[in-house]
């Protein structure tokens, strides 16, 4: 893969760099993507998102939802069982993880609910009404109108 040089843009511009940490991230040469635990982003909206992880095992305690910098974090650390079992087979993962997804501008937690082996975190685009699009209405200038017909009294 190749390896993009960002310094030219980080001093040719200013107020970009979250493009730049982006575009950085996306091509980073790290292969191994964590695959654990289980996820889903489904868009319930137009500004609506929901976010599902698989966290069988794991109860509300052991589970951690943070949002610092723009990035979610989702955490989750078994407590020790000081009971002492034995498995014939271990098939159900409780590993500790640590999950981020970055959030774009306006993004706002709602909340989340865990339930059924299932955590969802609600998430919503609250746009400003300062950056929302608006309809600007047009009005007619009389005083122009006005002028032409004066004028043209005055040629006839």
């Amino acid at each position: 893969m190749r390896s993009f040089d960002f310094a030219p843009l980080y001093r040719s511009t200013v107020g970009f760099d979250q493009i730049a940490n982006l575009m950085d991230r996306v091509l980073t040469s790290e292969v191994a993507q964590p695959t654990y635990p289980p996820y889903n982003i489904e868009k319930l909206e137009d500004d609506a998102y929901r976010i599902t992880i698989a966290v069988a095992g794991f109860s509300d305690a052991d589970l951690s939802v943070e949002v610092r910098e723009k990035s979610l974090i989702v955490s989750a650390r078994k407590a020790e069982d000081d009971t002492e079992k034995t498995y014939l087979h271990r098939g159900i993962a409780t590993r500790a993880f640590e999950r981020r997804f970055h959030l774009a501008d306006h993004v706002q937690v709602l909340g989340a609910t865990h339930a059924d082996g299932m955590l969802h975190i609600d998430l919503e685009r609250q746009v400003p009404e300062a950056l929302k699009p608006r309809q600007i209405e047009i009005a007619r200038d009389t005083r122009a109108i006005e002028k032409d017909v004066v004028d043209a009294k005055t040629v006839n």
